[in-house]
Parts: C-alpha cells; sequence; structure tokens
C-alpha cells in the first residue's frame, strides 16, 4: 500500500470514530439531564361553611309587673301586716309606719276647715243681707225718703261684704289644701301593692328606723313569662308579631319551651348593631319557672325569613 494510501485511511478511521462517539453522547446527555420541576397542583379551596340556621342568644326570665317598695319618708315601722310569699291583691297595705303625729296633725287640720267653711257660710249670709240693705236704700233713694250718705254707706258694706265673702272662700281653700297635704303624708306612711303580686322579699321589720328611699319590699307578678333580648340586625328580616320561638333553660337544655314574639323595637341600637325583641312564654309546663332564671333564646333564621316575607305580603 501506498503512502499517501495509509494517510487517508487513518483519516477515515479518524473520522468514523469521532461521528461514533458523538452519537453515543447523546442518549448519556438525555438521560442525565436535570429533571424538570413539576408544579404541584393548588390545593382545593375549602367551601365555605353555610351560616348557623339558629342562633343562642342569653337571656333571662321576667315579668311585666315587678317593684321594689321604698321607704317615702322617714319614720319607725309600726306594723308589717304580710310577709314573704304571700298573694296580695291591688291596694293592700302591706306595713305601715308610727303615724300618730301625723294623724293627730291631720284631725285639726279638718277641724280647722270645719271653722273656716262654717266662717265662709256666715259671711255669705252676711253678703246677702247687706245687698238687701243696698236695694232697699236704693228704692228709698228714688222715691227721695232716704239721704245720700245713708245709700252711700249701703254700697259700702255691700261691696265690702264681697270681699270678705271671698277671703273666707281662700281661707276655706288653703284649709283643703293643708288637709290634703297631710292626707298624702300619711299616705306615704302606707306601703301598698301596686298590683296583684307575690310578696317576694320583706326588708323591715317592726320598730326598726327607716329613711326615705329605704328597700322594704319586693313584689313581682310570677306569669305571664316573658323574655328580653338583643337580635343583630344581621340575622334577616325582623319578625312579626306572634313568630314562634323556642326558649330553653341555661343549665337543662332538655327542657324546652315554647314562645311568641310580643314587642319589637322599631330603632336598632347603634353600639351593637342589634334590636330590642320581647316574646312571651307560652303552653304547658310554666308552673316550674320563675322570674330571674338564666335561659337561651333558639332564634331561627329560617323562621324569620319566613315573618319577613309574610310581613312583606
Amino acid at each position: 500500500m501506498k503512502p499517501w494510501h495509509r494517510v487517508l485511511l487513518a483519516i477515515l478511521v479518524v473520522a468514523l470514530g469521532v461521528s461514533g462517539c458523538a452519537n453515543q453522547s447523546q442518549p448519556k446527555a438525555t438521560s442525565t439531564a436535570a429533571p424538570q420541576p413539576s408544579v404541584a397542583p393548588a390545593p382545593a379551596q375549602a367551601p365555605s361553611a353555610p351560616p348557623q340556621d339558629n342562633l343562642e342568644i342569653p337571656s333571662v326570665l321576667s315579668v311585666e309587673h315587678a317593684v321594689d317598695l321604698l321607704a317615702q319618708c322617714d319614720g319607725v315601722v309600726g306594723e308589717v301586716f304580710y310577709d314573704q310569699d304571700s298573694w296580695v291583691k291591688k291596694g293592700t297595705v302591706l306595713a305601715r309606719l308610727d303615724d300618730r303625729e301625723l294623724l293627730a296633725s291631720l284631725e285639726k287640720a279638718r277641724l280647722d276647715q270645719q271653722v273656716a267653711e262654717n266662717n265662709f257660710k256666715y259671711q255669705e249670709a252676711e253678703k246677702k243681707a247687706k245687698d238687701a240693705a243696698y236695694r232697699r236704700q236704693q228704692e228709698l233713694s228714688k222715691l227721695g225718703l232716704s239721704s245720700q250718705a245713708s245709700l252711700e254707706q249701703a254700697e259700702f258694706q255691700s261691696v265690702g261684704a264681697g270681699y270678705d265673702l271671698d277671703s273666707w272662700k281662700a281661707a276655706v281653700e288653703q284649709k283643703k289644701a293643708a288637709v290634703r297635704e297631710l292626707e298624702i303624708e300619711l299616705e306615704k306612711t302606707r306601703f301598698v301593692a301596686p298590683f296583684d303580686a307575690y310578696v317576694v322579699r320583706r326588708a323591715i321589720r317592726v320598730g326598726q328606723d327607716v329613711i326615705k328611699n329605704d328597700f322594704c319590699f319586693r313584689l313581682s307578678e310570677l306569669y305571664p313569662l316573658q323574655v328580653r333580648f338583643l337580635v343583630p340586625e344581621s340575622a334577616g328580616p325582623r319578625p312579626a308579631i306572634g313568630s314562634p320561638l323556642k326558649v330553653v333553660l341555661a343549665d337543662d337544655r332538655s327542657r324546652v319551651y315554647d314562645a311568641q314574639v310580643k314587642v319589637v323595637s322599631p330603632t336598632v341600637d347603634a353600639a351593637s348593631a342589634s334590636y330590642d325583641l320581647t316574646a312571651q312564654l307560652t303552653g304547658p309546663h310554666l308552673e316550674k319557672l320563675r322570674p330571674g332564671m338564666a335561659v337561651r333564646v333558639i332564634w331561627s333564621r329560617e323562621v324569620s325569613r319566613e315573618s319577613g316575607v309574610e310581613s312583606q305580603k
């Protein structure tokens, strides 16, 4: 083989070798390439929880009429007629303060009034007599049988008697006012029930000194029971009067009672964005409930929505 043939063959062999190496390295580069980071799928967003259909609003049982009787004046307790757990009618005197001094003053004032009335009657009769005398002088003066001085004297007495009569009339009214003032003071010594109720508490005893505004009795009805509470304005449409509610005892949720909406406030409290509502308990098994018990009102949004639709109709 000629030398130049050998050179040509060597160049061909080298060229074929480089081409083979290039072909073999290509799949290795592909196999060793860094894997592309996979993009994790976005987590599915949890569905928002639906708003609760019921709200539980704390409240206490109450009644329409309940009152604390306070002492209206200073004094010493003279008698106590009723104790706790007594049922009393409207106008019943529960107790009284020592009123002997007031009674004496009242008796004197009534006698003074009687004297003033008698003086007024006397003055009234005297006025009629002087008026008659004045009329006679007028007639005599027309006939020329009376002097001008006698006529003027009769006129003066008639007019003066009228002023005296007015003064005695004012005196009678003054005596009546004095009697009425003492009667009011005497009424203040009595503790009187303003409505039919139970005596819930008695805080005074016979012989005790009391001063004005001291707590003495607490009176309360027992029925009908009601609950008063605040309802958020966001709780749905306002209920109509008579809409049903459920009330459960705070310490015994198994005891559920029916109630009906009685009063709905027409305004909203700006501080709490709520409005005031009063409901009255209805149905059976209310005899064991008492005012002051802690309860929870079950406020149903569904009922509220239904009430709102009915009120719109």
